[in-house]
C-alpha cells in the first residue's frame, strides 16, 4: 500500500512518452536525449573552437541556466523534478547553438528559462508543448533584443585569420564585425559577393565558386554557435539515423524544399543550403518528438512546409534567415497534421486472401 501511495504522488507519464514508440519508458527517453547530447557535441565542440570563450561561456550558462529553471519552476509549482531525463539540458544547448557567440550572458540565461519554462511547463510539462521550446527562445531573444541577436563576428578562436590578427584579434565582443552568408544573400551579392567577403578576410583561399562551397561545408564563417560545420551537422544525421533517435522524413523534406525553392526564385540552392541555418533545423529542430507529426506522411508535409516557408521569409522577410518561424509555424499546424493522418495505435492492417491455386497447377509438384 505504501509503494501505490507513493507511486500516486509522481506526476503520470505524458501522452506522447506513453503512445509513442520512442519513448516507450522514461528509460528510453533518457536513451534518445543521450543520444542527441552525443550528436550534438562535436558541433558544440566546434563552435567553440572557431569563437573562442564566449561561445564556451553561453553554452555553459544556458544549459545551466534551462536545467536550473525547469527545476526551480517545478519545485514551486510542487511536481516531481525532472532533470534525469534530460530534456531541459538538450534544449538550453540547442538555444546555445543558435545564437550569435557574442550573446550577452544574462540574455542567454534568459532565453533558456523562457523557452523551459514558457515555452514547455505552461503547456503542460514534457510531451505537452505545442512548439519547439529552444526555437521559442531564440524567437522571444530575437524579438526583444534584436540587435544583440543579429550582430555577427569572425571566427577568433584557434582558427585566427591573418585579417583578425592585423586587426590586433581583439576579444570576440569588441571584435571585426561580419556579415553571415545569408546576410549576403539578402543584399543580392551571391556567391560571388561571400567569396570576396571569406577571401578579404582570409577565410577562404580564393574567392571563387567551389573555395566559398568548401569554406561554407567546414563552416569557418561568422554565424551562429553551432550552424557553421555542414559536416559535422550531417555526421551527427548519420548517427541519429543508425541509431534510430530520428526519422529520416522531416529533414529530408525540409532540405529538399529549401533546395527546390531557392532554384526557384533564383538563389543558389547549394549556397542556401550550405550557408544558412536550413541544415542545423532540419536535423535538430525539425525532428522534435513533441512538436512534428506521428505520422510518416505528416513528417514530409511538416519538412517540406518548414523549409518551403524558410525560404520565402528569406527572400521577402525583414531578416537574412527564416529557419525558427518556419519551423515554429509548421508546429502550429501540426495538431491539424495529425487529425488530418491520424496514427493507428494497435491497428494490424488485413492480409489479402491467397489466390486460389488453379485446377492442375500444383499436380506436378505432387506427383
Amino acid at each position: 500500500m505504501a509503494q501505490t501511495t507513493e507511486t500516486s504522488r509522481k506526476d503520470p507519464l505524458p501522452v506522447f512518452l506513453s503512445s509513442s514508440p520512442h519513448f516507450a519508458s522514461p528509460v528510453n527517453s533518457r536513451r534518445l536525449m543521450g543520444n542527441m547530447l552525443i550528436s550534438l557535441t562535436p558541433v558544440s565542440a566546434y563552435g567553440v573552437v572557431i569563437f573562442g570563450l564566449p561561445a564556451l561561456l553561453n553554452i555553459i550558462v544556458s544549459v545551466a541556466a534551462a536545467i536550473l529553471g525547469e527545476a526551480a519552476f517545478r519545485k514551486i509549482t510542487r511536481q516531481d523534478l525532472r532533470m534525469a531525463d534530460l530534456s531541459a539540458g538538450v534544449t538550453g544547448l540547442l538555444l546555445a547553438l543558435i545564437i550569435p557567440p557574442s550573446t550577452p550572458l544574462w540574455m542567454t540565461a534568459l532565453g533558456a528559462v523562457f523557452s523551459v519554462v514558457v515555452a514547455k511547463e505552461f503547456f503542460g510539462g514534457l510531451g505537452a508543448n505545442v512548439f519547439n521550446p529552444a526555437l521559442i527562445g531564440r524567437a522571444f531573444l530575437l524579438m526583444s533584443f534584436p540587435a544583440a541577436l543579429t550582430k555577427w563576428h569572425f571566427p577568433q578562436g584557434h582558427f585566427v585569420t591573418k585579417f583578425t590578427d592585423a586587426m590586433g584579434n581583439p576579444a570576440l565582443v569588441d571584435g571585426v564585425s561580419g556579415v553571415t552568408p545569408m546576410n549576403i544573400l539578402k543584399a543580392g551579392s551571391g556567391a560571388a559577393g561571400i567569396g570576396k567577403v571569406f577571401a578579404a578576410a582570409n577565410l577562404s583561399s580564393s574567392a571563387d565558386y567551389w573555395s566559398t562551397v568548401k569554406t561554407l561545408f567546414t563552416g569557418n564563417h561568422a554565424g551562429s554557435i553551432g550552424e557553421s560545420s555542414i559536416l559535422l551537422i550531417l555526421a551527427a544525421l548519420i548517427f541519429l539515423l543508425v541509431t534510430k533517435t530520428i526519422d529520416w522524413r522531416a529533414p529530408v523534406g525540409m532540405i529538399a524544399a529549401g533546395v527546390l525553392a531557392s532554384w526557384a526564385l533564383g538563389v543558389d540552392p547549394l549556397v542556401g543550403i550550405l550557408g544558412g541555418g536550413i541544415m542545423f533545423g532540419a536535423v535538430f529542430m525539425a525532428t522534435d518528438y513533441v512538436t512534428a507529426p506521428l505520422t510518416a506522411k505528416g513528417k514530409l508535409i511538416f519538412g517540406f512546409g518548414a523549409g518551403l516557408i524558410t525560404i520565402l521569409i528569406r527572400k521577402w522577410g525583414s531578416y537574412p534567415e527564416g529557419v525558427t518561424y518556419g519551423i515554429l509555424v509548421m508546429n502550429g499546424i501540426t495538431p491539424f497534421l495529425n487529425r488530418l493522418l491520424p496514427k493507428k495505435y494497435g491497428f494490424v492492417p488485413k492480409k489479402k486472401p491467397p489466390k486460389p491455386a488453379k485446377a492442375g497447377e500444383n499436380k506436378g509438384a505432387a506427383s
